[in-house]
């Protein structure tokens, strides 16, 4: 009988053991987020997106992502119909990162707690206000990722989406010198004189970026907000 006991406790821990070895290894590596090829900062906003490359190639590219216009406006008008397959998951600008690279996500946010979450990626981390964290992902094939804040973060949670497009190596590059133009071309001429249909132009771009969620153009509301014109307890 006391064989018996101690083979009954001996061999059940080595396969305790046995197990262990390689979870244990795992474990660690998914928390490893050093030796990175390309580092992003994620900030959360209420309620789209902040993307800053801060190490690799693209180093010193930022942009806001939000959700697309059309999509909230398919979503304001009762989403009848047959509705796209990345509705309410669109963005203007999607994260872009190359494949086969390890890919260092940090993680903080600008007013509530957010979360930056893509299941297909297998990331989910919290974004805090005054707080950074970090977690990491590879992505092995081309193509496109979604995901959106799984924390609940106010009255437009479900309108912030995440949107992670892969490319291979050379269309990353690509899309790098891409971006650098279009961040240089934005950059304001001092000695520039602006034109009443300069400014036009360039407000239309800052309110379909910024404001149609919840503003139109003729100042009454949209989606969440009620517009005040008209409204009964406004005199």
């Amino acid at each position: 009988a006391v064989v018996v006991e101690v083979i009954w406790t001996i061999v059940p821990f080595l396969i305790v053991i046995v197990m262990a070895l390689p979870a244990t290894k795992v474990l660690v590596a998914q928390k490893d987020t050093t030796n990175a090829d390309l580092t992003i900062k994620t900030t959360g906003y209420q309620w789209k997106w902040g993307y800053d490359y801060l190490n690799g190639e693209g180093e010193g590219l930022a942009f806001i992502s939000t959700l697309d216009s059309s999509q909230r406006a398919m979503s304001d008008a009762g989403a009848k119909g047959a509705m796209p397959d990345d509705y309410l998951l669109k963005v203007d600008n999607p994260m872009v990162v190359p494949v086969q690279k390890k890919v260092r996500i940090i993680t903080t946010a600008n007013d509530v707690i957010h979360a930056f979450a893509v299941p297909q990626l297998g990331l989910k981390q919290d974004a805090i206000p005054g707080f950074v964290r970090d977690t990491w992902f590879r992505a092995e094939t081309v193509g496109d990722y979604y995901g959106q804040c799984q924390e609940l973060c106010g009255k437009e949670h479900a309108y912030m989406p995440i949107h992670v497009k892969v490319l291979s190596a050379a269309d990353y590059t690509a899309w790098v010198a891409t971006k650098r133009k279009e961040a240089a071309a934005k950059l304001d001429d001092p000695t520039k004189v602006w034109t009443l249909h300069d400014m036009l132009a360039r407000g239309a771009k800052v309110y379909a970026a910024n404001c149609a969620a919840c503003h139109q153009a003729n100042g009454k509301g949209a989606g969440p907000i009620k517009p005040l014109d008209g409204a009964a307890k406004v005199t």
